[in-house]
């Protein structure tokens, strides 16, 4: 309780005794005949005593703003907010799977080289000159008498023995009696060392060549 309100309520309780004591004193007086005299005793006493309520301390009022300070800015109340954007739209990705591992097989090694040979390989080597396979005896007479030339390409292969196994035309002279005459001749004539292979041995090898027919003047 505050001190203002514990000194009136102290005040009021002297009032109320003095009121009571006053109360009796008139009853007092009004049984002993003597209430006239307790009557102007008792209104003197109440106008001696006039009660009055204290009242609480004002408060003083604040200090007045200083002059040269500006008064503080009026600030307006911030516009209403209106949100209009649309919801945000959700994409799904898919994410592809990992590519599948990719394993590389190594390739093998390369064999290794053939040991180099002992001999170097030859092919069939003519064993005499070639001009004498076919000579002008050998025209055949029809192409003598029709006076046709040219020139009639073979190759031959040769056996391990050096003969001619088997002959064929690579180029033909035209006429085919010029080449059919080639081919006999060189199968009766041509004769070979025979090809070697790394080893020194015989082996079967071919050859190639060619014959020209050319009319002979008297």
């Amino acid at each position: 309780m505050a001190y203002a309100d514990q000194q009136m309520s102290g005040n009021k309780i002297t009032a109320l005794i003095i009121v009571a004591i006053l109360h009796v004193g008139l009853g007092y007086a009004l049984v002993t005949g003597l209430a006239y005299e307790a009557y102007k005793k008792v209104k003197e006493v109440t106008s001696a005593v006039n009660i009055e309520e204290e009242k609480p301390p004002e408060t003083p009022p604040p200090p007045p703003p200083p002059k040269d300070q500006p008064p503080p800015p009026i600030v307006a109340p911030p516009p209403p907010i209106t949100f209009n954007a649309p919801a945000p739209q959700i994409e799904t990705v898919t994410t592809p799977p990992p590519p599948a591992p990719v394993f590389t097989t190594a390739a093998p090694p390369p064999p290794p080289p053939p040991p180099p040979p002992k001999f170097q390989p030859k092919g069939p080597a003519p064993k005499g000159s070639p001009g004498n396979w076919a000579t002008s005896n050998d025209y055949p007479s029809r192409a003598l008498r029709e006076e046709r030339e040219g020139v009639t390409g073979f190759r031959v292969t040769v056996g391990t023995d050096g003969k001619v196994v088997s002959c064929e035309i690579t180029r033909s002279s035209g006429s085919p009696d010029l080449d059919q005459a080639t081919c006999d001749n060189v199968r009766r004539r041509a004769r070979f060392a025979p090809a070697t292979d790394g080893e020194g041995n015989p082996t079967t090898g071919s050859y190639a060549n060619s014959i020209r027919w050319v009319i002979p003047k008297d």
